[in-house]
């Protein structure tokens, strides 16, 4: 059972993964009294829920959290799902972060001198609740005609295991980012594959990484905050060449079709009248926010986003949002990303709460 004494914190976190480790370090440091909860019952977050053979896209010098470098793999590559579990394991025993797990945070209401958090073992009162509960356990999958007629198998990235079910199967690979290259270059070794994409993808060359795209990332937000024009990433493409990557281009499976209309019961349908009949549909469409928790504060606008200046919410100063994306923070649900955004985050944290305290 989770330890639940101490209900009243300057600043609570929810969520432990890498967003909540990189606040939590910083919080640390400011010497701010604070608890991080995580409906985990292990450290890790999501990559703990990642398929095994993931590999990130960035050496680990360029991958790690705030303080605490990762160690690189063995092998000498990007660092695996597995390695990154490990080292945030390391990193939240380092600093002594104070995690209460497994709790499940239910809801956020306004009170009195902060903000009342509801869980599943009692409430918590904060003058500065950090949501940091990432995108993993809301997976999109797109509506289609046909969707719930189709015979076979629909499963998303985020239930995806490995390659071995797929073996002589006939799959599709809906999706045009790097998970959807990914899982393609594992599949095709086993199965029969067609990947499908709304617009033609493109890889990146293969000299560019995580790092570079996050310099770009930073690059494009400091024109942008000033008035200027920056295109980011633009024309260099969408999908990072690592080496399996690379594997299937020289096998020649990298090759995409434009996107379907409707499902059917056997497989997939073109405007044309074009069928294609499939044993497995793979959706690597994306993720949306886990915000369910924050609903009663009645801060989401149409696009199902919080407006935000920087991670602070505008129409609630009393919460920030932490590694959702760029939305919070460039490349803030990145692990080289998220530091920096926690760091600017617990400045502007440190400066609430200094106002918040009565005169002596």
């Amino acid at each position: 059972m989770p330890d639940t004494q101490g209900r009243e914190v300057d600043v609570l976190i929810i969520g432990g993964g890498q967003a909540g480790s990189a606040a939590g370090f910083y919080l640390r440091r400011a010497g701010i009294d604070f608890t991080i909860l995580d409906d985990q019952d292990q450290p890790g977050g999501a990559w703990r829920h990642a398929w095994p053979s993931l590999r990130l896209f960035s050496p680990s010098q360029y991958s790690s959290l705030p303080g605490r470098m990762m160690p690189a793999p063995a092998d000498g590559g990007y660092p695996t799902a597995s390695g990154t579990v490990a080292y945030l394991t390391d990193y939240q025993r380092r600093y002594d972060l104070p995690m209460v797990r497994p709790v499940h945070v239910d809801a956020v209401h306004r009170a009195d001198g902060g903000l009342l958090v509801r869980t599943g073992t009692g409430d918590w009162h904060a003058k500065i609740v950090i949501s940091a509960t990432g995108t993993w356990s809301r997976p999109y999958i797109p509506y289609y005609p046909g969707i719930g007629e189709f015979a076979g198998r629909q499963l998303h990235t985020a239930h995806y295991t490995g390659p071995e079910p797929f073996t002589g199967q006939r799959v599709v690979i809906v999706g045009g980012g790097n998970s959807a290259a990914q899982l393609l270059a594992e599949i095709s070794t086993v199965a029969e594959t067609t990947w499908v994409t709304s617009r033609p993808p493109k890889l990146l060359p293969d000299d560019i990484d995580g790092k570079a795209l996050f310099d770009l990332a930073t690059r494009r937000y400091q024109a942008l905050t000033s008035g200027q024009e920056h295109a980011g990433v633009g024309g260099l493409g969408d999908i990072v060449a690592v080496p399996p990557i690379r594997e299937a281009r020289e096998r020649g499976v990298l090759k995409a079709e434009p996107m379907f209309a409707r499902i059917t019961p056997v497989g997939v349908a073109w405007p044309d009248d074009t069928h294609l009949a499939c044993d497995t549909i793979v959706w690597c469409t994306g993720f949306r926010p886990d915000l369910g928790h924050l609903t009663p504060l009645r801060l989401r606008t149409r696009d199902g986003l919080i407006p935000t200046q920087g991670t602070r919410a505008v129409a609630e100063p009393r919460l920030h949002l932490l590694g959702y994306g760029d939305w919070t923070g460039p490349a803030s649900a990145t692990l080289i990303g998220v530091g920096r955004t926690a760091r600017d985050a617990v400045t502007q944290i440190t400066a609430q709460l200094q106002t918040s305290q009565p005169p002596r």
